[in-house]
């Protein structure tokens, strides 16, 4: 949603409704862990309060155990977080859970899947970040196409039901490939969805094709 047309949020949202859209991505930055200030708790709960479509919280922030209380105020909503920026990590995943919402671990370009693996019996999500966070419109960090992979086949040989989600530069050309290395969410943004060329509707249409591997 930080590729929305903020002056025209509510036709935005009222289109994604429409299209049936299964969540919207909430890049949280807070200017510290990303270079980047982007859609506070304020503008969610706005968002919240217009639309129905539940929305998927990724925390681009230092020290989100000290901010989930607002963002766990909203709808079923799904929160990750980055597990090196809190000294407890399981703590955080577990307080997510206990009320009610999805919890999920976010992973940049330079960190490795190994520091994390413990994690993920624990989540119900992991994100991996294609692009450094912080911006829209980067290019792909080739190596983390084999990350979705290794990612997948961890998951995969550890018989977990966990969301593999993808985040950064989910161009037309790139999301085959993510597909492929055994992503099941996309998160479209100013290469995709939000084009300037094609009609939201026309985006979205494209990317279920694609999902659904016809594309």
């Amino acid at each position: 949603m930080m590729c929305a047309d903020y002056l025209h949020l509510a036709e935005e949202l009222d289109t994604f409704a429409a299209l049936k859209i299964e969540w919207l991505h909430m890049d949280v930055m807070d200017g510290h862990y990303v270079p980047n200030f982007a859609l506070g708790v304020d503008y969610c709960q706005a968002v919240a309060t217009y639309s129905k479509i539940p929305q998927d919280i990724h925390l681009m922030i230092e020290s989100p155990d000290q901010h989930l209380d607002k963002f766990l105020e909203l709808p079923k909503p799904r929160i990750t977080f980055h597990p090196e920026t809190v000294r407890q990590p399981v703590r955080v995943i577990d307080r997510i859970k206990q009320s009610g919402a999805s919890a999920g671990i976010a992973l940049d370009p330079g960190l490795p899947l190994d520091h994390f693996k413990h994690l993920l019996p624990l989540v119900d999500q992991v994100l991996i970040m294609t692009v450094n966070p912080g911006y829209a419109g980067q290019k792909l960090v080739p190596h983390c196409i084999d990350k979705i992979s290794e990612t997948r086949r961890y998951l995969d040989e550890k018989g977990l039901s966990v969301d593999l989600e993808v985040d950064g530069n989910v161009s037309w050309e790139n999301i085959p490939k993510m597909i492929q290395a055994g992503a099941n969410i996309l998160v479209g943004g100013s290469s995709s969805v939000f084009s300037k060329i094609e009609s939201r509707h026309q985006t979205v249409e494209r990317m279920r094709t694609a999902l659904l591997g016809t594309c």
